[in-house]
């Protein structure tokens, strides 16, 4: 629904469109920022399991790729869903944020890790998350999973090494 109606939905529609009622709801979410936590901790929690199937592929280097589709149109879709559940100064929510980055960054360091014999050995799962984020922000989805094919390209073991690059960013 949320998708659908973006995240301003109304709380009595929403209930209306679940099939319960409104105590029911507020019960269970008090206030909006509760619900849309409720949403994205689902959305993260989807992301993270559908990276651990990947884990399984054949083709490590193809599971990687295929999870950083899904991470970038995740991210390119679920942005304003991300900020409207953490805004404020709410040490509960700033917590949870942490955890799904935190989720996210362990999923991708276990595909980059399975993946490492295609990849440039200077890569590092946070190097690939970046990137990817990036691309999802300056993009629309389609053009985001173009951008990480080229990262593909970019990060492939048969590249090298070739720049000389900064230690941790500098």
């Amino acid at each position: 629904m949320l998708a659908e109606t973006g995240n301003d939905a109304a709380l009595d529609v929403i209930a209306r469109r679940a099939g319960v009622g409104n105590a029911t709801l507020y019960r269970h979410f008090p206030t909006r920022a509760d619900l849309l936590v409720a949403v994205y901790a689902d959305e993260v929690t989807a992301l993270c399991e559908r990276g651990t199937q990947l884990l399984t592929d054949t083709d490590p280097t193809d599971a990687l790729f295929a999870w950083l589709d899904e991470f970038v149109v995740h991210v390119a879709t679920k942005r304003p869903l991300a900020l409207a559940a953490t805004e404020g100064t709410n040490e509960r929510r700033t917590t949870l944020f942490h955890q799904w980055h935190a989720a996210i960054t362990s999923t991708a360091e276990r595909l980059v890790q399975r993946a490492r014999p295609g990849l440039r050995s200077d890569v590092t799962a946070t190097d690939v998350l970046a990137l990817a984020s990036g691309a999802a922000l300056a993009a629309d989805t389609t053009h985001a999973c173009r951008l990480v094919a080229m990262l593909r390209t970019g990060i492939a073991a048969t590249t090298g090494t070739g720049l000389h690059l900064p230690e941790n960013g500098q």
